[in-house]
């Protein structure tokens, strides 16, 4: 099965990323800086934000704000969904402390 991140586009704006997950697969807890859109596609996740079980399937929207904890774990049948979020710039190479 495919898994991670299958497509992704981006505008000027904004960035869009489709990801697969098989069931059982996690989406280790971490923070965002931006607030992000979940759109389940297929399948089912629970999604928990702030310690919150949000269970979503098919056709089901969230919205997470910045600054929260999150984690995702996929479904018995895995999950399809497509995050959306405020572009974020492209990497910088700074020059290490001292040079």
């Amino acid at each position: 099965m495919t898994r991670g991140p299958v497509w992704g586009a981006a505008s000027e704006d904004l960035n869009a990323t489709k990801l697969v997950w098989p069931a059982g697969e996690q989406v280790a807890e971490h923070v965002a800086d931006r607030d992000v859109v979940y759109v389940v596609l297929g399948g089912s996740a629970t999604l928990t934000v702030d310690g919150a079980a949000h269970e979503l399937s098919a056709g089901e929207v969230l919205i997470v704000e910045k600054g929260t904890r999150r984690a995702l774990v996929a479904g018995g049948d895995g999950v399809e969904y497509v995050t959306a979020h405020r572009r974020r710039e492209g990497l910088q190479i700074r020059p290490a402390p001292g040079d």
